[in-house]
């Protein structure tokens, strides 16, 4: 059989994988948070007619010979995830907060100290709680007043102390009383609000994850990336058998972005570029359909050469 059919296969297999990302891409057009995916190839295998020779000396001698290879096709190389910032739209919400630089809001479960007792601080949980990072900051207030987003995960950084005015060692969830008049989230995340009194409180201050490799953050639905071991520990302190709550990055400090309050991050997914990336893989799978086709032809005249 014709190398160039089998050639034309993979080719076209390429092409489908590159369409379904791009789909996924354009799907995600208006997903907070969500950063686009890119796809790239390398080619398969070569097959070796003849090797290389080097020149010869002396009389007679002549000049170095070229290898003489075929292609066998392509292969998928990567399936990037492109972690670019994408533009902030102002929504005027408090709660909706985005993050201008690098780095990943914490949200997880666990068990709280004092989940039962919604108006007592401080916030913390029982051992290291569960944690998945995201982008996406738009996040909403549950009945006892704990920062949640929008599936009930609990916003992570460092809750407040008993008496409001200072902040806890360990991961905590943040809490905003029941009784509250008014609330903030400054651009280096710490949450005030002002008590039934009329004082000046702290919730707690919201945590930036960073990674060593964020491109190498894994996927797991729900705007939510989890840590792999490509990607590496959230390590602000480097070394760390375990991730403790001083890993966790203050906004604007160390590298880390700041967060910008009553913003949504939108999708880095540019239209434009999607789709002339799609009409490109339409035109490469429509070129490998055509070599199949003609290495078919040219098969279907070998069968016929027997009349």
């Amino acid at each position: 059989m014709l190398r160039s059919m089998y050639s034309g296969i993979s080719g076209m297999k390429n092409f489908q994988v590159k369409l379904d990302v791009i789909g996924n891409n354009i799907a995600n057009v208006n997903t907070y948070g969500f950063k686009k995916g890119r796809t790239t190839f390398k080619d398969l295998v070569s097959q070796q007619i003849a090797g290389a020779a080097a020149p010869t000396a002396g009389a007679g001698g002549r000049g170095g010979v070229n290898a003489k290879q075929v292609g066998l096709g392509s292969q998928l190389s990567t399936i990037d995830t492109v972690h670019t910032q994408g533009s902030l739209q102002t929504t005027g919400r408090p709660l909706d907060l985005g993050i201008s630089g690098d780095g990943y809001f914490i949200v997880g479960t666990g068990n709280l100290t004092q989940a039962g007792s919604p108006d007592v601080a401080p916030n913390n949980f029982a051992g290291t709680p569960d944690m998945n990072y995201t982008r996406a900051g738009n996040f909403y207030l549950d009945k006892s007043g704990f920062l949640v987003n929008s599936d009930g995960l609990y916003l992570i950084g460092r809750s407040a102390n008993s008496t409001g005015n200072g902040l806890e060692t360990s991961f905590g969830a943040i809490k905003i009383p029941t009784d509250a008049k008014s609330f903030s989230v400054a651009s280096n995340g710490v949450v005030n609000y002002v008590d039934a009194t009329g004082a000046l409180k702290t919730a707690g201050e919201i945590g930036i994850a960073k990674f060593p490799n964020n491109e190498g953050l894994e996927k797991v639905g729900s705007n939510l990336y989890k840590e792999t071991g490509n990607s590496g520990k959230m390590d602000k302190t480097v070394g760390g058998a375990t991730t403790t709550f001083d890993d966790m990055y203050a906004p604007g400090s160390d590298g880390a972005g700041t967060l910008v309050a009553g913003a949504l991050e939108m999708s880095n997914v540019d239209l434009s570029e999607e789709f002339t990336e799609m009409i490109v893989a339409q035109r490469g799978f429509q070129a490998n359909t055509r070599i199949i086709t003609t290495s078919d032809e040219i098969l279907q005249e070998l069968v016929n050469l027997k009349r």
